[in-house]
């Protein structure tokens, strides 16, 4: 009868990876791999970046598939006391009602 532990450490050995490419694509090459949207040099006003604040943080609930002022409401009747700031901004008509995550989650 063979070793067992002879046989296992070869069912188990690993292959190193011995190809080496020295070729490297040139700065301005084209990937064929999707590229990430970066939306950090988004302009946007002072009002909005308060908004986007507001839609990032949990401690108002979830805000996928709601307006903002439809979750600042149910942030307010369920006593999370929510900036009032947001409210003004909301009933002002300047700006987004929809969430930063609307669309993209």
């Amino acid at each position: 009868m063979a070793s067992v532990s002879g046989s296992m450490k070869g069912f188990y050995r690993q292959k190193k990876n011995t190809t080496k490419s020295s070729k490297k694509a040139p700065a301005n090459a084209k990937s064929d791999a999707p590229q990430l949207v970066s939306h950090a040099d988004d302009d946007y006003s002072a009002s909005e970046a308060m908004l986007r604040q507001f839609d990032m943080n949990m401690a108002y609930g979830p805000c996928a598939g709601m307006t903002r002022a439809a979750r600042w409401e149910r942030a307010q009747k369920l006593g999370l006391n929510p900036p009032q700031a947001i409210q003004t901004l909301l009933n002002s008509g300047k700006v987004q009602s929809e969430s930063l995550w609307d669309g993209r989650i």
